[in-house]
């Protein structure tokens, strides 16, 4: 069946992310009230790409753009690629600090292309899109929350990935610590050691599976049930600074991890009072997301267009 395309533009709002959360390595995700808003339409010919806030003056501007390669790896599932594409975006998720940059521009670019198919959440439903997402950025635990909101358990199998999205209890209380250096997925990636001793195995299987009940049920087991043996230890020296003020927060109490790959911190709790990172540090207090990634009619709006309207100012 041949593919048509829609007339008139999408837009779409896609949260920030943060994964493992500790002991959920590469498999738990919170979505997180900062947001990236896209728009695109078909056109006639040729790609452009207008890129304000976060990232401005650094991404390309052409096909090379993730929200674009996302998008034309989701026409292609849909059956066809349109003749021209004109992509809007406005950034407030740091680039590059493991807050799900990356997964937002896939989520937006999946989402939008389907949008922009006459019938395409019936070419590609939202298991479809999950699936699709997580084999672009190789792994689901950030796509998952970006796509379905809240705290969410993602895991992949043979036929491509699979989440579920749990509430989060309301004494959860997020706070990212964002500095200024930013981190690659991939160097941190090839920091981690190929096996791990079977006890460290062990005591993660364990703190992962309370994890899930203290997000849900009991945050005053937060601080046991973020305790790590498999990543953060290992990508310390890579990142001392932020080993440091994690190492910090927890022995104030602070239930406080690496958010996904770092540099940025994250803690599940409220900062002690007068608590300073340093000046390197930007400190958000931000809400979980519970309605994940959410798509509309229409060019942005002013509000939209404001750099700084869905999060705060850098």
């Amino acid at each position: 069946m041949p593919t048509t395309f829609a007339a008139g533009p999408f837009r779409v709002r896609v949260p920030a992310t943060s994964a493992n959360l500790g002991p959920g390595f590469d498999a738990l995700g919170l979505a997180l009230a900062l947001y990236d808003d896209v728009a695109a339409e078909v056109t006639t010919s040729g790609v452009t790409v207008s890129v304000v806030g976060e990232g401005a003056g650094d991404l390309p501007l052409d096909d090379g753009h993730l929200v674009v390669r996302a998008m034309r790896a989701a026409f292609d599932e849909l059956g066809g690629q349109p003749r021209g594409l004109s992509v809007e975006c406005v950034n407030r998720i740091p680039q590059a600090r493991g807050l799900g940059s990356s997964s937002a521009a896939i989520v937006a670019g999946v989402l939008l292309a389907r949008a922009l198919v006459t019938d395409g959440t019936q070419r590609l439903d939202d298991d479809a899109a999950l699936r699709l997402a997580a084999r672009i950025e190789g792994h689901p635990d950030n796509v998952a929350p970006c796509l379905l909101g809240g705290f969410t358990l993602a895991w992949t199998e043979p036929s491509g990935a699979r989440a579920v999205s749990l509430p989060v209890a309301d004494g959860v209380r997020p706070t990212v610590l964002v500095p200024t250096e930013h981190g690659l997925t991939a160097s941190a990636r090839a920091a981690l050691p190929p096996t791990v001793p079977h006890g460290d195995a062990a005591l993660n299987a364990g703190r992962a599976a309370l994890l899930v009940h203290a997000l849900t049920t009991r945050p005053d087991l937060l601080l046991p049930a973020t305790v790590d043996r498999l990543h953060q230890g290992y990508r310390a020296s890579s990142m001392p600074g932020t080993a440091a003020v994690v190492e910090a927060l927890r022995a104030a109490g602070v239930p406080a991890v690496v958010s996904g790959a770092g540099p940025t911190a994250l803690a599940l709790s409220d900062l002690p009072e007068g608590f300073e990172a340093g000046t390197d540090w930007r400190i958000l207090r931000l809400p979980v997301d519970v309605r994940g990634a959410q798509v509309g009619q229409g060019r942005l709006g002013h509000a939209e267009r404001d750099p700084v309207a869905a999060g705060r100012k850098s």
